[in-house]
């Protein structure tokens, strides 16, 4: 806990990595709530002068004692990493904010977005607090604030997931492959031929994303179910605080880069009307309304990447139930559904820790 008057001190572990360089970006533009940034990385990063909140500050190699003084870690960096240092940043009398997997379904964890359960980062006793996966969270601010107001039942989505989700290993593949199908008018009338243009070199993903769409995201799991379908359920639920709800999701990876897309159908326990909707949208927090298809307004990554709301649109009620919505919606997978809703959490962090 930081001494009367001293503002918190903050580390960034993971500050060389995609997501913690936008972390960065995003701590020099928002206010000021930090005394000392710490950057800490893996040793070969160790000594690197990363620009924040515009001062150079080196980056220090992940260790215990790395740890000393720090009041809030926050996490970008793999799951089994994660797994082992948030505990010890924790033991070193940090609370820590965990962007991977790997605490997110943990009963004694909170797994927070701070426009739906703030109070939800007072209840840590592990010292630990969650981020959600990119997909749930470009989705589930636009999803709460219907909630509230209309009474959740059940949830149809269909993902539309851009290749920096699956780290930059993902989004070298799109432009390698890109790369080598460019020109070539013919390709695509046969997917043989975009698979021979290729070849093995697929990155991390199950099949040839440029040119192309893959109905599968993250690992197998038990029903035919992906590890990403199951968290888009998993964690809806937990955040809602909706352990009954009932969530179908088909994940799928687009030659997007940067930001993910939702196709949702929601159903509710009441009417809902599709004008009274896109109104409890317009005045939710974290959410942007587009929806215009006439003039040719609607949510779109490309539109939305480099942002920090949830864009929504194609807002309209089912045509066979009145108790039903479809819209789509889309956000930036690497600021609000990564570092931006860390960050958010950290910050409620810090003025807790600032006013006890």
């Amino acid at each position: 806990m930081p001494t009367p008057g001293r503002l918190p001190t903050l580390a960034v572990v993971g500050a060389t990595g995609a997501v913690g360089t936008v972390m960065l970006d995003i701590l020099s533009h928002r206010r000021n709530v930090w005394g000392e940034i710490r950057l800490i990385a893996s040793a070969r990063s160790a000594g690197r002068r990363l620009l924040v909140r515009g001062e150079e500050v080196e980056v220090v190699a992940l260790s215990e004692e790395a740890f000393d003084g720090v009041d809030v870690a926050m996490f970008d960096v793999p799951d089994e990493v994660s797994a082992i240092w948030a505990p010890i940043a924790v033991s070193r009398g940090a609370v820590a904010v965990d962007n991977s997997g790997a605490f997110r379904m943990d009963p004694d964890v909170p797994l927070v977005v701070p426009e739906i359960n703030p109070e939800q980062t007072r209840n840590r006793p592990k010292g630990i607090i969650a981020n959600a996966n990119c997909t749930t969270l470009a989705m589930i601010v636009a999803i709460a604030p219907l909630h509230n107001a209309y009474g959740l039942k059940e949830l149809v989505l269909a993902s539309y997931q851009a290749v920096s989700g699956a780290g930059q290993s993902g989004v070298d593949a799109l432009h390698d492959q890109l790369t080598k199908v460019a020109g070539d008018r013919m390709l695509g009338s046969r997917t043989g031929n975009v698979r021979h243009a290729i070849g093995d070199e697929l990155g991390p993903f199950a099949a040839p994303v440029a040119l192309n769409v893959v109905p599968f995201a993250g690992s197998l799991k038990d029903g035919g179910w992906s590890s990403e379908e199951l968290k888009m359920r998993n964690e809806s639920r937990k955040i809602l605080g909706l352990p009954g709800l009932k969530v179908s999701a088909t994940c799928v990876r687009v030659p997007v880069v940067t930001g993910h897309s939702v196709a949702v159908h929601a159903v509710f326990g009441s009417e809902v009307d599709a004008a009274d909707a896109r109104g409890v949208l317009d005045s939710a927090p974290g959410v942007i309304v587009v929806d215009d298809p006439g003039a040719g307004e609607f949510p779109m990554p490309i539109d939305a990447v480099g942002t920090d709301p949830s864009w929504v649109g194609r807002i309209r009620r089912a045509v066979d139930d009145p108790r039903a919505l479809d819209f789509f919606v889309t956000g930036d997978n690497l600021r609000k559904g990564a570092a931006l809703n860390t960050a958010q959490i950290a910050e409620l962090l810090a003025t807790e820790l600032t006013h006890r």
